[in-house]
């Protein structure tokens, strides 16, 4: 009992003194079930995923993703429910076994309607293909403003053809300005 409210006591000066000495990133990561930063970017990992109004399943199902890769933006958590919220805004909880830590994204709208999918970063190099607001793409490694990325096609009819590149982060929904990762 003693231990229990001095456990307390200190948790909440911590949270009073921390950002004085600049600390307050790493305790707001620490706080959150995951330990992991908000907001933060991950995908749908099953083929069905209900998206409900509220932290558990006695909450309605508001909707529900029917395939799996969908780029989401986790913004809150409890316990072990994750707040997300998609490329149109859309929020809603999802159980964190519904998710996957693979990044993947979209054109952004503001992009243009034809953008070059680049043979390397930067603004001079070849173009590999076009791709057009909110398609789709998987991101392997984001550094210094360019994105790696996997462009998949789907004709209505034929085979799937993939094409490999580099797109800036400014074009793309599913990353953060300056963020860097491999």
């Amino acid at each position: 009992m003693v231990f229990t409210v001095l456990f307390r006591v200190l948790a909440a000066l911590t949270l009073v003194l921390a950002p004085a000495i600049g600390v307050t990133p790493v305790l707001a990561a620490a706080a959150n079930p995951s330990g992991l930063p908000l907001p933060r970017f991950v995908t749908v990992k099953a083929k069905e995923s209900n998206v409900r109004v509220g932290p558990g399943y006695q909450y309605n199902v508001a909707w529900t993703y029917q395939v799996p890769g969908v780029p989401v933006e986790i913004i809150q958590e409890f316990d072990v429910w994750r707040k997300i919220r998609d490329v149109d805004g859309s929020e809603g909880w999802v159980h964190q076994n519904m998710l996957i830590g693979t990044r993947a994204g979209y054109v952004t709208k503001d992009a243009g309607d034809k953008v070059p999918l680049k043979a390397s970063a930067g603004d001079d190099a070849g173009v590999v293909a076009w791709v057009g607001p909110g398609f789709p793409v998987k991101i392997s490694a984001c550094k210094a403003g360019w994105c790696s990325v996997v462009a998949t096609d789907h004709p209505a009819s034929g085979h799937p053809a993939s094409y490999s590149g580099y797109l800036p982060e400014t074009d793309l929904w599913g990353v953060y300005q300056g963020e860097t990762f491999d």
